[in-house]
């Protein structure tokens, strides 16, 4: 199939503290969460000014992919839309509309399956092109890359640089505490085509960065940024409870968000701040991984999956676990909304 155009797409975040709660209502919108909930998840945006990260970051990703198209002979025009804030989505969309795109591959700033990280995208791109109506161009999703060179490379320099900044001295008591943002256990463990998908490509990438990077330390899988109701299971344990059960037998921690392909305002609060809080007060050394952000390698990564769809170049992966382009009706189901926050 030809396509005409590549299509970032990302989560959005606020720019100005006014934006804050409208923001956080988008996010929200239909869950019941109240007003007092969301004003105290503002503090975190207004800790940082009240703009989050990340909508630089996606400025400065599509930046770079479109040097990166040109530099080797790619000729699509590159577009960015975001889930809950300028640049909306559907507005991006009917730009493409105007400027004569009819079929654009669609790259979402998240390696993993599972709803939020990945099918929620696609539904958005419905409800975009509905709202478009009539020349909405079409959209075709670009594979999940939790094993792809380019993204698992960035990750094991990051951890081997972070390992740097800590005492050699205590290397053997040393661990490797990998992030990703948790999920309702009800998601994670879908029955369905998807089987887990999301817990299992993140151990995927968590063990091929570890093998990598350090594999004579031990290493975790935990959890950040849980949201919702407290009766609602989510997966566990959390990066701060896990922080408290290793004292006595770990004397430092290098913390990798291997969930984050950027440093975004959920990487910079839940680990930058509250996580080193933790370590500092239970004394444990810190060292928080970057993730890839433009690293070139990630950049290379995203037009060799562009490639792959257009001109049949071998997909670059290290991991064993099925992938595919085109994902099951039925995978991924949402989370049940249970109560509120």
């Amino acid at each position: 199939m030809a396509y005409d155009a590549f299509l970032l797409l990302s989560f959005g975040g606020p720019e100005h503290p006014d934006d804050v709660m409208p923001f956080l209502r988008n996010v929200t919108r239909g869950r019941g969460i109240p007003e007092e909930r969301l004003a105290e998840v503002a503090e975190h945006y207004y800790h940082f000014g009240g703009v989050s990260p990340i909508n630089q970051q996606c400025r400065d990703l599509l930046a770079a992919v479109t040097a990166d198209f040109r530099a080797h002979g790619v000729t699509l025009p590159t577009y960015w839309g975001n889930r809950n804030w300028q640049p909306m989505l559907a507005d991006t969309m009917a730009q493409m509309r105007d400027d004569g795109i009819t079929s654009a591959l669609g790259f979402a700033t998240s390696a993993y399956g599972g709803y939020s990280s990945c099918k929620q995208y696609w539904e958005d791109i419905a409800q975009a092109r509905a709202k478009v109506g009539p020349g909405a161009p079409a959209v075709a999703k670009l594979r999940q890359f939790h094993d792809h060179p380019g993204f698992v490379a960035p990750h094991t320099d990051a951890v081997t640089a972070a390992l740097a900044q800590l005492d050699p001295a205590r290397r053997a008591s040393t661990r490797i505490v990998f992030t990703a943002h948790s999920i309702p256990v009800s998601m994670a463990r879908t029955a369905g085509p998807d089987g887990g998908r999301y817990e299992a490509q993140l151990h995927e990438t968590a063990a091929l960065v570890h093998a990598a990077a350090a594999p004579d330390l031990p290493w975790d899988l935990v959890w950040q940024s849980r949201s919702g109701p407290p009766q609602v299971p989510w997966l566990e344990p959390d990066i701060n409870d896990h922080l408290k059960a290793l004292v006595g037998d770990v004397t430092d921690v290098v913390v990798s968000p291997i969930g984050f392909v950027s440093d975004h305002l959920e990487v910079l609060w839940d680990l930058d701040n509250e996580a080193r809080d933790t370590a500092a007060e239970l004394g444990l050394g810190y060292a928080r991984a970057a993730t890839p952000g433009t690293d070139p390698r990630f950049v290379t990564m995203i037009r060799e999956l562009v490639e792959e769809r257009t001109n049949g170049v071998a997909r670059e992966r290290l991991g064993t676990l099925p992938v595919w382009d085109q994902c099951p009706a039925n995978c991924c189901p949402p989370p049940q909304r249970r109560g509120v926050s």
